[in-house]
């Protein structure tokens, strides 16, 4: 099953740029697709690899800093290719 995710990475701290920059390049170097904008990053793929993936730099994220929000929303479909027709 194809999914895309809408992820924030939030980091409750002074220096937060770094952990951010870091976290994007993790999935940059992925085999998923990955989207930016200056507000958020959207990656795409398969839910079997991709949830796993995620879960793992999520982890890492999370200790590499004291305070971190994540916020993610879930589309059970592949949307990387969306564009608007209005």
């Amino acid at each position: 099953m194809q999914i895309s995710i809408e992820l924030t990475l939030t980091p409750l701290q002074n220096e937060f740029e770094d952990h951010i920059i870091r976290f994007i390049k993790r999935l940059r170097a992925s085999e998923f697709t990955v989207l930016e904008n200056p507000l958020s990053t959207q990656i795409y793929g398969e839910y079997d690899t991709l949830m796993p993936f995620l879960t793992q730099e999520i982890k890492t994220a999370f200790g590499d800093m004291d305070h971190v929000l994540v916020y993610m929303k879930m589309v059970k479909s592949n949307r990387n290719d969306y564009e608007p027709h209005f």
